[in-house]
């Protein structure tokens, strides 16, 4: 699909796309409310495990944003679900914060550190040296590794910061296991937040900022895919890519317009 008039669901990354430093990006409020006009379903979708639906929904609204928190779906939500289908009341030892521990509660999960069926890897400002260790000798022992998302750095006002990747490649180089990632850029979390809306990738858009994970991922899943300009990809980021989003844009706000029209950025 590359015509955006057949798209009737939308996904959306939040960071870079509807925010930018907690600010609301131009058009973000208006396309928000034109999706709940129209009666589209939609989620605004982010890899970041850290924070809950409700924490993420107040953070939004604090920025001028209405996403209500049943919109909302993270890497940890997706990771939650993942783990239920495959082993239902299952259990897991968690490196992360509230986020994927309340997504892995709700899933009927058990957390515990006595040969837990995964160890899971998720976002957190807290990294323990006791817990990496932790981890690295449940994993040996023949618990499955999983992390919520790939991402190596994350942004603070200081500069980049270890996130989950990084952590996750020194688990891998200590067991010489590689971890089943479930974050973007894989397009499970696509598939999994259209099962949420009931929607199907003929008629689905995703919006992102990053062509590494949102463009990659939604192409991968069948989507039609639209970068916008306002997070990390300039004209140059795209052009090292071999492959191409079906549109590029400024800002949400040119969805805003009656008829599709690509930015010759």
């Amino acid at each position: 699909m590359s015509d955006r008039s057949e798209v009737e669901c939308w996904l959306t990354d939040m960071d870079g796309v509807l925010v930018h430093e907690n600010q609301p990006v131009r058009g973000a409020a208006e396309l928000l409310q034109q999706w709940r006009d129209q009666g589209k379903p939609y989620l605004v979708l982010t890899n970041n495990s850290i924070f809950t639906p409700r924490d993420l929904s107040a953070r939004l609204r604090a920025a001028g944003l209405v996403v209500p928190e049943e919109s909302i779906w993270t890497s940890a939500l997706a990771t939650a679900d993942f783990l239920a289908a495959q082993i239902p009341g299952g259990s897991a030892f968690v490196i992360g914060e509230a986020g994927m521990t309340t997504a892995l509660h709700e899933a009927g999960f058990v957390m515990t550190e006595s040969a837990p069926d995964y160890v899971v890897i998720g976002e957190t400002r807290n990294y323990s040296f006791e817990a990496i260790t932790k981890a690295i000798r449940l994993i040996g022992d023949g618990s499955r590794f999983i992390v919520t998302n790939p991402d190596a750095t994350g942004p603070s006002p200081e500069g980049p910061m270890p996130a989950t990747g990084a952590v996750a490649a020194l688990i891998s180089k200590a067991t010489g296991k590689e971890p089943y990632v479930v974050g973007k850029p894989n397009p499970m979390m696509f598939r999994s937040a259209m099962n949420k809306i009931g929607a199907h990738s003929e008629n689905t858009g995703m919006i992102g900022d990053r062509m590494d994970t949102d463009i990659v991922a939604g192409i991968e899943a069948g989507l039609h895919t639209v970068l916008v300009l306002t997070g990390i990809s300039d004209a140059a980021e795209i052009e090292r890519y071999p492959f191409r989003p079906d549109e590029v844009l400024n800002s949400v706000a040119d969805l805003l317009e009656s008829s599709p029209v690509e930015s010759d950025q």
